[in-house]
Parts: structure tokens; sequence; C-alpha cells
């Protein structure tokens, strides 16, 4: 599996150089990015055991990078750095699913702590490299947590419980699950059954 690998995403390259040495120098490999859209491109296919992602930047905020992220990759932990640190937009970025808030400038002790305390919990959890749910997966996941069987799911968007059945095996797959018990532990780590979005109450099959 190779040491750790974590993506930061900043558009200041003297921040993204700092961050580079101190986590190769703790033997947790790291890529970085200026722009949250070439992370997300390097998230379809590239491997990643923890976002770290600084809040403001151009074109796409981190906000709204950690929000996509948890729609795709739910199950992927991130860390949200800001230089505008204050209790609104720690809220803000914890209800969107951050695991963690850690303002500028970074403390490098506490910094590494934060990222190796993420790391190891999030140890185990092997999923499938770029394997982002789709849009029907996150459906299929929110109504398995709304405590919905395979037969209700079918008769709630009019498919058939063979094919929910197929689309909730690719989900547990992805989810690194093995029973639906294990699916719920993974969903309470991640803090996804205190933020299910409204999707799970519509049919968007697609």
């Amino acid at each position: 599996m190779g040491p750790a690998r974590v993506v930061f995403v900043d558009d200041e390259p003297k921040v993204c150089c700092t961050v580079s040495k101190t986590l190769e120098r703790a033997g947790i490999g790291v890529q970085c990015f200026a722009l949250a859209k070439d992370c997300l491109d390097y998230l379809s296919n590239g491997r990643c055991d923890l976002l770290i992602t600084d809040m403001r930047m151009p074109e796409m905020s981190g906000l709204e990078l950690l929000q996509e992220v948890k729609r795709q990759w739910p199950w992927l932990p991130v860390l949200v750095v800001t230089g505008y640190g204050d209790v609104p937009a720690a809220v803000r970025a914890m209800k969107a699913g951050a695991s963690d808030f850690i303002e500028k400038p970074l403390d490098r002790e506490r910094f590494l702590r934060a990222v190796q305390s993420l790391l190891e919990q999030n140890k185990g959890h092997t999923v499938l490299e770029g394997s982002a749910l789709t849009r029907t997966e996150r459906t299929i996941l929110y109504l398995i947590l709304d405590g919905k069987n395979s037969r209700e799911i079918a008769a709630a968007l009019h498919r058939s419980p063979r094919t929910i059945e197929v689309h909730r095996g690719h989900v547990m797959q992805k989810m690194g699950a093995n029973s639906v018990i294990e699916l719920l532990r993974r969903a309470v780590d991640m803090g996804l059954l205190q933020s299910m979005p409204a999707e799970a109450e519509g049919s968007a099959f697609g």
C-alpha cells in the first residue's frame, strides 16, 4: 500500500512548499494543487487518504470543494485550513462534513498531530481508489441510512429489487463495509447521519 497519501489544496505556493516538506519529512506522501478543480480531477483516479484544503481560494472555495468531495467520496476525511478562522466558518465546515478545522499560520507540531490523528482514524477503511459514488449510489446509501430495506428502496425509486441489490453491493464495496452494521458505523464516523442531504428524500435516480 505504501506511505499514506495526503492531497493538499492551497493557492499560496509558499504554503504548499512548506506543507510538502513537513509531511514528506514525516514519511507522508503529498500531492499539492492550487485549484480545487485540479484536485477533483486527481481524486477521480488518484489515491488519497486525507484531503487538506484552504478555505478561501479562487474559482471554487474550500467549503465548496469539501461539499463536492463529501458528495462523491463521503468516506474521505477532510481537514480544513484557513487564515480567516472564525466560529461561523468552523461551524459551516464541520456541518459540511469536515473532520477537523485548523487556522493559519500553521503550527508545525499541531498540524502534524492533526494530520496523523486523522490518518490513524481512517486506517483500515480501505476503499477502491478513485471510485466515487454515483448519483444513484448516493441516493441508495442515504435511503439505507434512513432505514429502508432493498424492497422499500426499489418501490421508492421504481426499480426492481435485483437492480437495487446490485447498486447496494457497489455502495458497500466502495464504503469498505461488509455488512449494514459496518456501513452504519462508517456513516456515524463520517457524520453522515447528522447531515443527510435532501436527495435521500426523493427519487433522484440517474
